[in-house]
């Protein structure tokens, strides 16, 4: 093994965007479940490591630069369970890091989740991602200067830099508390990582409404693109390895308040590509020192969870909102990119964004669910009236 500059630049890169960039979002969603400071910081130091390890292990066995993240839309997805017990959430974690080590083991189930319409599972969580998103212009009126700063900031960088325009965004809207007076005391800003066994608690409901479209995003946002990606750079990945390595991590992390991980697809690009290396067989590498990077991340987690409680609620709601508008804009595109599939894509978002839960079943599961209702009903239709004409 050689290990060159590149490697370690882009595994740097890659691993700093991915934690800054939507580390205000996992600790959102943590105070959305009820989570302490202590479980939150478990929350991402345990994450953390399960990342380092499974993207080192992946990257090592199969000689490619296979990245880990933590599921973004998941993320999101958790914040808009409020109301749900962290005991009941963390049991719902359990049960979606179960489902991922079965579709590993069960090709049958895995077959079953690529049925589900692409429109479908997208406008589910465009559902879920635009109140996220729609939080980052209501913050205006709490703290009109920094929120204005942060906003006009995104729509100077991005045109430039997507990939960086949330962290610098971030660091506009730190700056600018910083000089509005606007951050509480930082005594605590440097804290030691800890871990903190969670005792899970299986509620049915929650299991059905968080568990299930936690899995079902997971899959379907970050899994299937972080897939598509090693196969654009002229990889084979291995898929069933992959699935079993990210769920196995899953569930021995979920015991300690993380949330699912999966392959990375965005960051993933900036080390699979021939700028790190011109030969593909030379280029796994890169995922050792990415995984080296999360490592240290673990460690220096703990202090950005303090660091973050340390700021006012509207910077953390705007860099949020910013954060997603991205994936909020592609999972629209892909909900509507189908002309015959946009009336139950946009039944799927409706109840998904509306956020009404029923029988104590979160609004994600009911909008996948009338989604699907709808897409049965009209392709029956399609099929009836295709018969009728002969």
């Amino acid at each position: 093994m050689t290990l060159h500059l590149a490697h370690v630049s882009s595994a740097l890169i890659a691993s700093l965007v991915g934690f800054a960039g939507t580390l205000a979002l996992i600790v959102a969603a943590a105070q959305a479940v009820g989570a302490s400071p202590e479980q939150t910081i478990s929350w991402i130091t345990a994450i953390s490591l399960v990342k380092a390890l499974e993207a080192a292990w992946l990257s090592w066995r199969h000689r490619m630069p296979i990245l880990t993240a933590w599921s973004t839309p998941g993320a999101a997805l958790i914040g808009a369970s409020a109301g749900v017990a962290f005991e009941s959430a963390v049991g719902a974690f359990i049960v979606a890091a179960l489902l991922l080590v079965a579709t590993a083991a069960f090709r049958p189930l895995g077959r079953l989740i690529e049925r589900i319409p692409m429109s479908i599972a997208a406008a589910m969580l465009a559902g879920v991602l635009l109140p996220f998103v729609l939080g980052a212009f209501k913050a205006i009126p709490q703290a009109p200067a920094l929120a204005l700063a942060m906003i006009g900031t995104y729509v100077v960088v991005r045109p430039f830099s997507a990939l960086f325009a949330v962290v610098i965004v971030l660091g506009v809207g730190i700056a600018a508390a910083a000089a509005f007076g606007q951050i509480a005391g930082l005594a605590h800003a440097f804290t030691a990582p800890g871990l903190q066994f969670v005792a899970p608690r299986f509620e049915p409901a929650v299991l059905i409404g968080l568990g299930v479209p936690l899995y079902l995003v997971t899959m379907a946002s970050q899994n299937l693109p972080g897939f598509a990606v090693l196969r654009a750079a002229g990889y084979s990945p291995p898929v069933r390895d992959a699935l079993a390595v990210t769920g196995a991590g899953s569930l021995a992390s979920a015991f300690f308040g993380a949330h699912s991980t999966n392959l990375a697809a965005i960051t993933a690009a900036l080390c699979t590509g021939p700028d790190v290396d011109r030969d593909p067989a030379r280029r796994w590498p890169a995922g050792l020192a990415y995984a080296f990077f999360w490592l240290l991340l673990a460690l220096a987690g703990a202090s950005g969870v303090a660091l973050l409680g340390a700021l006012p609620p509207a910077l953390i709601a705007v860099a949020v909102g910013l954060a997603l508008l991205g994936p909020l804009v592609g999972a629209l595109g892909t909900a509507m990119k189908d002309e015959a599939e946009r009336y139950p894509a946009l039944l799927a978002f409706a109840v998904s964004a509306a956020g009404v839960s029923f029988a104590g079943i979160g609004a994600a599961f009911w909008g996948l669910a009338a989604g699907l209702a709808a897409h049965t009903l009209e392709h029956a239709l399609r099929a009836w009236r295709a018969r009728s004409a002969v």
